[in-house]
């Protein structure tokens, strides 16, 4: 089952609609219905949510209807969260109200073995017959920051915060886990998606809406298996052009494989066909979701470099050449410093300081001169991107060398050069980790 059957591509009453009714809104706390229903009150959603409790006539404080044939009004979105038993009928009503898209959140479909599978085949068709585009089933939801939406159609983790980068989760778990980093690490997201099964909407889908979205300027992958890899490749090879992909493939091994098969009826592709995908569509791939944040950090907050020619700058001898080792690994080129520069940076060193790139300031070096050999190598008309590590000494504030780094980058943000800051800091010291906004 892919998206490219369903031919109706329209993903706007997914993550932009006017009105949504929650099919399974409880009156019980602690339920799914009744946590989705509150997530999207809470979050303020900027549209009318309708509850469809069959047994209910008020829920939450707000009137509730049997069925979303009883709704008077246009709906846009339903969001489905019924026992499985009940999920053919409730999208029969859908399809009968003229309702375009569905989050079905209900699980126990292919991943719980082979008579969920029988279900979930009719689950298809009948989106399918009605012209219903759907996230899931087996999902844990979809969020979107827009203020002119302001939808977090999910059942858990913390409210998120709005940004710019669009993050799709196959996995409702890990989703969970993703949303409380992201919002830890105030990472701005501009929306959410968790696919589940992905039995209609697939990724390919979800990246072709983003493509095209404004506020997206950054996607996040983790993913278990691919839709349709020509489309996917298409649709990211387009992307990646203005905004990056950074993607975690889980499934590497035969046993992550088996295990993803069973978690949401993936078929996981051979690793060697993966990193060919990849390629070929100019995704950056990472091995870890703790790599995905690092590389999160870093595409969301700064500018792409214009060139491969990188600046290092360091108080640490050490670090300055597994930093010099990393660039050239990487098939970067360290830059050469103008003449003119190089003669500044030799009066603003200590005597046993190198003005070669890597800059090394020697262990001395204080807030005042990261903010001045910063400034330096930013403007060098020579370097493209500049990488600054800090290693704490007993005679540094590190919160002091940070807002002098900040100082310079601020001063110099004109020049759409990325700054990546790496402090090598006591475990849990997060005082001297500048924001760069």
């Amino acid at each position: 089952m892919s998206s490219q059957v369903n031919n109706t591509s329209n993903l706007t009453p997914i993550f932009e609609p006017r009105s949504i009714a929650v099919v399974g809104a409880s009156r019980k706390q602690g339920t799914i219905g009744r946590d989705l229903l509150g997530k999207l009150l809470n979050f303020e959603f900027n549209g009318v949510v309708y509850p469809v409790n069959p047994s209910a006539h008020f829920v939450n404080s707000m009137r509730a209807y049997r069925s979303v044939l009883e709704i008077p009004d246009t709906i846009d979105l339903a969001v489905i969260c019924v026992p499985k038993h009940l999920v053919l009928q409730a999208v029969d009503d859908c399809g009968r109200k003229d309702i375009k898209a569905i989050i079905m959140i209900t699980a126990g479909f292919a991943e719980a073995g082979e008579e969920g599978a029988a279900l979930e085949r009719q689950l298809f068709e009948k989106v399918k017959s009605y012209g219903i585009r759907m996230i899931g089933p087996n999902c844990m939801g979809v969020i979107n920051t827009d203020p002119n939406v302001r939808m977090d159609a999910t059942f858990a983790g913390p409210t998120p915060v709005p940004g710019n980068i669009g993050f799709l989760s196959q996995s409702g778990a890990l989703g969970v886990a993703i949303l409380e980093r992201t919002a830890g690490m105030q990472l701005g997201l501009s929306s959410f998606v968790s696919l589940g099964n992905r039995t209609d909407v697939s990724v390919d889908d979800v990246m072709a809406y983003w493509k095209d979205d404004p506020r997206t300027e950054l996607t996040l992958l983790y993913i278990e298996s691919f839709g349709n890899a020509q489309r996917f490749i298409q649709v990211a090879r387009e992307m990646v052009r203005t905004k990056p992909i950074i993607a975690v493939k889980s499934g590497r091994t035969r046993a992550g494989a088996k295990a993803a098969s069973s978690h949401t009826a993936s078929l996981a592709a051979a690793d060697v066909a993966v990193d060919a995908i990849f390629d070929a569509a100019g995704i950056l791939r990472v091995d870890t979701v703790e790599m995905l944040f690092d590389y999160a950090q870093a595409f969301a907050t700064q500018p792409l470099p214009r060139g491969p020619r990188v600046g290092i700058m360091s108080n640490g001898g050490g670090p300055a050449i597994l930093a010099t080792d990393a660039v050239e690994s990487a098939g970067l080129k360290m830059a050469e410093y103008s003449p003119e520069t190089t003669t500044k940076l030799k009066a603003a060193l200590a005597d046993l300081a190198s003005a070669r790139n890597p800059v090394d300031m020697v262990s001395s070096a204080g807030a005042t001169h990261f903010e001045t050999v910063a400034d330096l190598v930013i403007n060098d008309p020579n370097t493209d991107a500049i990488i600054v590590l800090f290693v704490l000494p007993f005679t540094s504030d590190s919160s002091q060398v940070a807002q002098g780094i900040a100082n310079a980058y601020t001063k110099n943000k004109h020049l759409g050069k990325p700054v990546l800051v790496c402090f090598m800091t006591r475990d849990g010291d997060t005082s001297g980790t500048p924001l760069f906004a």
